[in-house]
């Protein structure tokens, strides 16, 4: 329940503007003038002193005024404008560049940043503990976002990324032995293209776009490593085993079938079953079979 007299105020969004400045190259010629009009007004001291010192201090304050209104900006560079803390916009233009001296400049790289979070200990969709890292590429779209909307935008974007690694990290199980679920190892695009979708929804009030994003390591953690690796090697041996026997079925069923057909020896169920008993044996065993020769009479 709330209380009365309280008040819940949302955040006042910010949205970039372009800004209201000029080229420096015309404001300095403006400068490269007042100083040689003050340059010349020396030579009137002797004649008229007066008009001389008006000329002189005249050109010199229009000489500081235009010097403090410099700034340079390289490509890939923003400049946000503020008059006494209202956003005036933002100046996207390069090279030299000029505004009024009372007017605040906010400098923000618009440049790609590459990010790789800390490794994370997160529990996956069926609880096992895992260790997750992923690598962000991300930048700055809207600057007026970043700047008046977020305390400070680069811990922001530390603090997304982790918050939206675990939540991907527990939406999906670490790997599925059957191949019949999404797994964060066995389908790695698709997980990274729904991590990229979390941060841009997470980032989006920050004025900050995601370009690529990806895990750069993904493992159990060490206390249950052990376990799993064994789990992994046990069902690589059944299915390598489930392999095997369906090959020397097919094996055996086939050399029956030849005997048969060919006539080289007619057998009863009896022997039919020891001959796939010991067909079974020699290309199911791990080691080489001993063969034992009968001198006798097949019966």
């Amino acid at each position: 329940m709330v209380e009365s007299g309280t008040h819940n105020t949302a955040l006042t969004l910010s949205r970039e503007h372009n800004a209201s400045t000029s080229s420096g190259y015309a404001m300095l010629l403006v400068m490269l003038l007042a100083l040689t009009v003050g340059g010349g007004a020396l030579t009137l001291i002797p004649s008229a002193p007066a008009i001389a010192l008006v000329t002189i201090v005249f050109a010199t304050l229009i000489f500081l005024f235009v010097a403090c209104g410099f700034y340079m900006q390289q490509p890939n560079q923003a400049t946000a404008i503020t008059l006494f803390g209202a956003y005036k916009g933002t100046d996207r233009n390069t090279g030299l560049r000029w505004l009024m001296p009372w007017l605040g400049r906010n400098k923000v790289s618009l440049r790609a940043n590459n990010m790789i979070s800390e490794r994370l200990k997160v529990n996956d969709l069926r609880g096992n503990p895992i260790e997750i890292a992923a690598q962000v590429v991300w930048r700055v779209t809207d600057t007026a976002q970043a700047l008046f909307d977020i305390d400070d935008y680069k811990a922001f974007v530390i603090v997304q990324i982790e918050a939206a690694v675990r939540t991907i990290g527990a939406r999906y199980p670490y790997d599925d032995y059957e191949h019949q679920e999404v797994t964060l190892r066995g389908n790695h695009d698709q997980v990274a293209a729904e991590l990229r979708a979390e941060l841009i929804e997470r980032l989006v009030t920050a004025g900050i776009t995601v370009d690529e994003c990806g895990f750069t390591h993904l493992a159990y953690a060490p206390e249950i490593a052990g376990a799993m690796l064994r789990r992994q090697q046990a069902q690589a041996v059944v299915a390598a085993r489930a392999t095997l026997v369906e090959g020397a079925v097919g094996m055996v069923e086939m050399a029956l079938d030849l005997l048969s057909k060919k006539g080289v020896v007619e057998l009863d169920d009896e022997r039919r079953a020891a001959m796939v008993s010991n067909l079974m044996v020699v290309l199911c065993g791990e080691r080489d079979t001993q063969p034992v020769v009968n001198a006798g009479t097949l019966y």
